[in-house]
């Protein structure tokens, strides 16, 4: 029988998720609880999210603190905790320029409107469309949906924006044959999250580097899912030697509160003047706290270290069951972004995990994906493995 709180919830929500039947209502570290006391493991995080787990004492009395001081005055005047985080986020990457907003769909968006904008302020109104990736994910809004190369995505939608198009991820000659004096920036994840945790070949991202340069076209890294240390490292590109010229960000930044930004090099960021582009809720006093927060203790805690050696564990544990076990296919990712393709559904797997005690998720039908918090331990690494080789047999 349903809970009361699940048959309200199906009378008065959209039905846009398939929602599993539990209702979680506490969070502490790597662990959840469901109304009705059962714990459960979460290698979910919010979907990449919670990177330094739930209920994070010292990120909770920063919310607090900022709560009870200054929550939201808008963006016409300065406050300290967003200039603080934003100071932090240009002396640890490649940017000069920091744009705030709420969602990663909304950090894409200011990312395709700055780029076509830098263009059209270089008097190159006909240089405007992106290429982007089959199989990436850039949001639902409609031009993040345009900017998305997944069909079931988009369907139902159209007519999409034009601008966009698209090209096989990790074929370097389609992308070369594509970028002409029109396009006006590529568009990829440095690790495509959504599309089944796919990895770039060696060298890669720098052939997609030397392709922009050489035509003057501008190269965005969506590092919604793989930046603020689920790598390992502080930001995707770090591990493959390449820098952006604009790079987004969301989901991790405030874990948990609704943050995104857009980091840019200044001599792109000068398109956006005053009144070309803004967010009423981006970067609030409280939101900003948090990150400030968040990003202190990923930089000087022992959080990246863990994140790649339990990564690096988790991840010979998951080939251990491969060699195991024939249903699984193959074994992808890095850092904490983990993934095992197998050749069935893998809800049914899901499910089971579930009534276990643990948390994962399935994309493409048939990827499980694992994005647990940065401070999962290899004993609770160990404890899902179990769990996997027990259904798996």
């Amino acid at each position: 029988m349903k809970s009361d709180v699940i048959q309200k919830a199906d009378m008065v929500i959209a039905q846009t998720y398939k929602r599993f039947p539990i209702v979680l209502t506490e969070g502490q570290g790597c662990t959840v609880w469901d109304e009705a006391g059962s714990a459960y493991t979460d290698f979910v995080a919010g979907i990449a999210v919670c990177n330094l787990g739930h209920a994070h004492p010292e990120i909770a009395s920063a919310v607090a603190e900022q709560a009870a001081r200054l929550v939201h005055v808008s963006n016409l005047y300065y406050t300290v905790p967003q200039v603080e985080i934003a100071t932090r986020l240009v002396e640890n990457s490649f940017a000069d320029r920091v744009f705030f907003c709420n969602s990663g769909a909304e950090a894409n968006e200011a990312a395709i409107k700055l780029a076509r904008k830098y263009f059209k302020e270089k008097d190159e109104p006909s240089r405007f469309r992106i290429i982007a990736m089959e199989n990436s994910f850039h949001g639902r809004t409609m031009a993040t949906l345009s900017a998305t190369g997944q069909e079931k995505i988009r369907k139902g939608f159209d007519p999409v924006l034009e601008g966009f198009d698209f090209v096989p991820f990790n074929d370097i000659e389609a992308l070369q044959a594509k970028v002409d004096a029109s396009i006006c920036a590529v568009l990829t994840e440095p690790i495509q999250g959504e599309g089944g945790v796919r990895c770039p070949d060696d060298g890669y991202l720098k052939a997609a580097r030397h392709i922009c340069d050489a035509a003057g076209a501008l190269l965005i890294f969506d590092e919604i899912q793989t930046g603020m240390g689920r790598t390992g490292t502080l930001f995707a590109y770090e591990n493959y030697g390449v820098e952006p010229d604009i790079m987004t960000l969301a989901k991790a930044l405030a874990n948990g509160l609704p943050m995104g930004a857009m980091l840019a090099r200044d001599s792109i960021a000068q398109a956006f003047g005053p009144g070309s582009h803004a967010s009423t809720f981006g970067g609030t006093p409280l939101v900003t706290a948090a990150a400030r927060q968040v990003f202190r203790l990923l930089t000087e805690e022992k959080i990246l270290d863990n994140c790649r050696e339990v990564g690096t564990y988790f991840k010979e544990k998951l080939l251990w069951l491969k060699d195991r076990h024939s249903v699984i296919e193959e074994v992808r990712g890095l850092g904490l972004l983990l993934a095992m393709v197998l050749k069935t559904d893998g809800e049914t797997f899901v499910a089971e995990c579930m009534k276990k005690g643990f948390l994962i998720n399935c994309i493409q039908g048939n990827v499980l994906r694992f994005v647990p918090p940065l401070i999962v331990t290899r004993e609770q690494v160990d404890a899902l493995i179990d769990c996997l080789d027990d259904i798996f047999t």
